[in-house]
């Protein structure tokens, strides 16, 4: 029996603890939103924030996970959407939407590390997240609109 936290929510999962973290978010903890892409972390699909970082969940065993998962579930609060959820709404990023639960995973991860970024940073940031319908320039703005939205860290010294 493993324990896992994700989304806020403590989970006991009796899995292997070689089984990857999608098949356990998905198959056993019932969380749908992280979708399969590729099963070798090529495409970005399987992509939840574990401590900050954007993870591609096909690829690590459960039983290394330390920390808390975050998945596509877990970003609406209180009702509200995440500014990056809206952001893609408001620039109709998706087309067929496969891929975008990773997507927007990615950019929530680097939207809290650099919560500034310059096209470089975008393109470096989200470059292993793949997107079969091309939406990238829509992507792109999308993060530069939620970049706008989001609050100002706070207790930086500055």
């Amino acid at each position: 029996m493993m324990q896992l936290t994700i989304n806020g929510d403590t989970f006991d999962l009796d899995v292997d603890p070689e089984m990857p973290l999608l098949w356990a978010l998905r198959d056993i903890a019932g969380l749908k939103g992280t979708k399969f892409g590729c099963g070798v972390a090529a495409c970005g699909a399987c992509t939840v924030i574990i401590d900050g970082l954007a993870i591609r969940s096909c690829s690590i065993p459960v039983g290394a996970v330390t920390g808390e998962v975050r998945t596509i579930e877990g970003l609406a609060e209180g009702g509200r959407l995440h500014p990056v959820q809206q952001a893609w709404m408001d620039e109709q990023v998706p087309q067929c939407g496969y891929c975008q639960a990773g997507q927007i995973m990615n950019a929530v991860a680097l939207l809290e590390e650099v919560p500034n970024p310059t096209d470089q940073d975008i393109d470096d940031a989200m470059a292993g997240n793949l997107c079969r319908c091309g939406t990238y320039p829509r992507i792109r703005a999308a993060i530069r609109r939620a970049a706008a939205m989001m609050p100002v860290p706070s207790g930086n010294g500055s």
